[in-house]
């Protein structure tokens, strides 16, 4: 057997290679059909089950489904449909074709709405230890996410602000690719819960509950990873480079006031949320991480704040000022060092910025897209 072919290119295929017998039925070769020597009833099931197989989700490549049939070895005359019982078969495997067209394209913003209610229920109903560890490993990944946005700030010195900035974004988006493809639960990517909430499929504890779980379980899973990365050594890598990259930006989440946190959150998650809703719309991993990269890397850019990423930046920073005080005798580092606290870090800027957070998903992307595709729906239903 041949090796699966891209979608796209058995797309192309299908639209060149088609063609029509004289019974009036539309063959791809793949299906191994000819309408000269197979009769109705041993032809409809194959490419029933080759519209039921291929269609749904796109799971196997068509040429993995093994849906072939043969002609029969048959013996006198061959069997030849009649004009209108090809004509049916034709217009099945017509259906069939514009389906599998219809299922390349990625999913528009009414079917990504009831996805992304549908994934929202889910969510809410998980079992409290599923969600726990989730919630944990979406920590950590964006954890990563932070070591290696760091990693590109390092060293950068004079070199310009912004194009630095959107190199610190795009490397920051690994944590949520990781989060969208390898599977975990985001507290911030998780306000979009209020779109089935909205609707009356997930009452008010399903939906704090599932919160509550999910952002303690981050806070633990950010945390460990930096108290990982701090005892690999890593902050003194690049002869310091990380580590007072680190620092300085632990230390400038630290300067909001309190208006300027909140509205820094609410414009973070807005973001953060968009990728995920756009993440709705992908059939594929390529999809979803093209989906991904653009937002995330626009928030971190722009210097906008996220509480799940604070949870690794700040605390990375208290463990170098805690248990490496060395490294901060430098009068730059020194000075940043100083302002570094665990009283300060939950008050100028966990809580504000994890209230704009629930502010920017909840009311600027989930609220708003449930207005305008799921609020008709949901009226109907009750």
């Amino acid at each position: 057997m041949r090796g699966p072919p891209e979608e796209s290119q058995l797309a192309e295929e299908i639209a060149a290679a088609e063609h029509t017998h004289p019974a009036g039925l539309a063959v791809h070769p793949a299906l191994h059909l000819d309408a000269a020597l197979v009769d109705e009833e041993r032809l409809a099931p194959g490419i029933v089950a080759f519209a039921e197989d291929r269609l749904t989700g796109l799971e196997r490549p068509l040429r993995d489904l093994s849906v072939s049939v043969r002609p029969p070895v048959v013996a006198g005359p061959a069997l030849h449909p009649s004009p209108s019982s090809g004509a049916a078969i034709g217009r099945t495997v017509l259906r069939a074709r514009l389906r599998l067209m219809a299922a390349l394209d990625a999913l528009l913003p009414p079917e990504m709405a009831r996805r992304a209610e549908d994934i929202g229920v889910a969510k809410a109903t998980m079992a409290a230890p599923r969600l726990v560890a989730l919630a944990v490993l979406a920590g950590a990944f964006i954890a990563l996410g932070g070591v290696f946005s760091t990693t590109a700030l390092a060293g950068a010195g004079t070199a310009p602000w912004g194009p630095v900035r959107v190199l610190a974004g795009v490397a920051f988006s690994l944590g949520l690719v990781l989060v969208s493809v390898g599977g975990a639960e985001l507290f911030t990517g998780n306000n979009l819960i209020v779109m089935a909430w909205a609707n009356g499929r997930v009452g008010t504890p399903a939906l704090l509950r599932n919160w509550a779980i999910v952002y303690v379980g981050n806070f633990a899973g950010a945390a460990a990873t930096a108290v990982l990365v701090f005892l690999a050594g890593t902050h003194r890598a690049g002869a310091g480079a990380f580590g007072a990259a680190a620092v300085a930006v632990a230390h400038g989440k630290l300067q909001h006031d309190l208006v300027q946190a909140v509205a820094l959150g609410i414009l973070g998650n807005a973001l953060v949320c968009l990728a995920v809703w756009l993440g709705y719309s992908a059939r594929t991993t390529t999809d979803r991480v093209l989906a991904i990269v653009f937002p995330v890397s626009a928030f971190v850019a722009a210097g906008f704040e996220h509480s799940v990423a604070n949870m690794y930046f700040v605390p990375f920073a208290l463990c170098i000022a805690a248990f490496d005080p060395d490294f901060l005798a430098s009068p730059d580092l020194s000075a940043m060092g100083v302002g570094l606290t665990w009283s300060g870090f939950l008050v100028r800027n966990l809580l504000p910025v994890t209230l704009g957070n629930v502010l920017g998903g909840t009311g600027l992307v989930g609220g708003v897209y449930w207005f305008v595709y799921l609020r008709e729906r949901g009226a109907q239903s009750r």
